[in-house]
């Protein structure tokens, strides 16, 4: 582990519970990827991210699923897409992405704490 992070350091990221509204496939992009379009309600309205996460997904699955993003880093540009936040995931026992997401339906755009 590195150098230990603040309380200081967490508090200035801004994950927030978002919507999925559409999934796409993403062939431009180098690892197997989706486009996602996650709305994260009021002011943020809904905002791009691509998500390494083909093996457990399919993109008409992942319609209506809630998920938790980091909002406040800046866009990345992935093969030709503006990635606007970083939707969270952890690895499963071989690697592969699951998603993040709260065990109960929330309102979107809630901030974790």
């Amino acid at each position: 582990m590195d150098t230990p992070a603040t309380i200081e350091d967490f508090l200035r990221l801004d994950i927030r519970v978002g919507t999925i509204v559409d999934a796409q496939p993403f062939p431009e992009a180098r690892k197997p990827s989706f486009r996602l379009w996650v709305d994260f309600g009021g002011a943020l309205g809904v905002k791009r991210s691509a998500a390494q996460v083909t093996a457990h997904y399919a993109p008409d699955r992942l319609i209506g699923r809630q998920v938790m993003a980091v909002v406040n880093f800046p866009p990345r540009r992935i093969a030709g897409f503006d990635s606007e936040v970083l939707t969270l995931g952890v690895p499963d026992e071989n690697g592969e992405v699951v998603l993040l997401r709260p065990d109960m339906r929330v309102p979107d755009g809630g901030k974790m704490y």
